[in-house]
């Protein structure tokens, strides 16, 4: 068993060994497992001192690896197992704020407390803050199989609470109405170039007809379209498939290809402020469409739910979206036809 005591500095005035609070250097003496034990803890803090010699009785001294240690090696087994490097963006940001706020102290003093602390800092949105903690578990559910701590500190904080807004798709008659924006858009700002003005048609008959994310769409190569059909290797499964695009996308595809090898994207600049550009100029299209809360993700909607409607299977719908069964499920089951009638069925059985 191991005590605590205060090894007082020659400048302070108290000289009671379990006088606990003034600064000077904690030491622990006593047995730690059959063998002697004395020295520094090098720790001020009582309570901080408290909780290692506890960590030591439980753990022993076994090599105590430091927060910012096991952070480079998660980041190093992230790019091990080949992930994207959009995801690594994401975990690299994680680590990078777990070395700021506790560094170089060994990784088993982190408590639950620790990163309750850590969380109530943040100032991110519900689903945000949901994400980021889960993205925390991994890394310390990492560190318990590694055999760094034996319990993940995260485990028992709570998520927030997120209110997930319905998908909205746009309607027939709103479709329209973008349509015949993006056509008077160079009346109302006349610096948009007609260039310009025919890649943002082709780019929403383009969001609408195939349900791509706006990142993949900008970014699209001409030699992506064959006989009729757009191969959508979508970034998240990284499953190839082939969706067919009706005449009219391919027409307007084909007034806005200037021969570069992207449709949307000169190849100058990054791809992030390139689609950025074009979000801003849907803006301005929705903005004329009488439509203020419209973007280019509505158009993915949209497309799902005219399959839906149509009776497609969600599982086909999740395939060309690239999304799992369960994504599409939580987002896309209101619409999904057959259990539409089933609700409509019940509804009359009780008249």
């Amino acid at each position: 068993m191991l005590t605590l005591y205060r090894r007082h500095r020659s400048t302070c005035k108290h000289r009671s060994r379990r006088y606990k609070s003034c600064s000077c250097p904690i030491w622990a003496q006593g047995v730690l497992r059959g063998e002697v034990f004395r020295r520094s803890l090098d720790l001020t803090s009582w309570e901080a001192a408290s909780r290692k010699i506890i960590e030591l009785e439980i753990q022993g001294e076994g090599d105590a690896v430091s927060v910012r240690e096991v952070c480079d090696r998660w980041i190093d087994d992230c790019i091990a197992r080949n992930l994207k490097e959009q995801g690594l963006k994401k975990y690299r940001h994680i680590a990078a704020e777990l070395k700021a706020a506790w560094g170089d102290l060994p990784l088993r003093s982190v408590k639950i407390d620790d990163v309750r602390k850590l969380r109530e800092g943040w100032t991110f949105s519900p689903i945000t803050t949901r994400k980021r903690l889960e993205m925390m578990r991994g890394f310390f559910s990492f560190c318990v199989s590694s055999g760094w701590i034996q319990v993940n500190p995260t485990k028992a904080i709570r998520p927030p609470r997120v209110q997930v807004s319905p998908t909205l798709p746009f309607s027939d008659d709103q479709v329209e109405k973008l349509l015949w924006a993006v056509d008077t858009i160079r009346e109302v700002h006349t610096q948009i170039p007609e260039s310009t003005q025919k890649k943002l048609r082709a780019l929403i008959l383009l969001l609408l007809h195939s349900g791509m994310r706006i990142s993949n769409a900008v970014l699209m190569q001409r030699d992506r379209i064959k006989n009729g059909k757009l191969l959508i290797y979508t970034q998240k499964t990284g499953t190839p498939v082939w969706c067919p695009l009706p005449k009219k996308v391919l027409d307007a595809l084909a007034a806005a290809d200037e021969g570069d090898p992207y449709y949307f994207w000169s190849g100058n600049g990054t791809p992030k402020s390139m689609i950025t550009e074009w979000q801003e100029r849907m803006k301005r299209v929705c903005a004329i469409a009488g439509i203020p809360d419209g973007h280019f993700h509505r158009l993915r909607d949209t497309f799902s739910v005219r399959l839906l409607e149509n009776g497609v299977p969600l599982e086909t719908v999740a395939i060309l979206l690239g999304n799992t069964l369960q994504v599409c499920q939580k987002h896309y089951a209101p619409w999904v036809k057959s259990r539409q009638i089933k609700l409509e069925e019940a509804v009359k059985a009780t008249w």
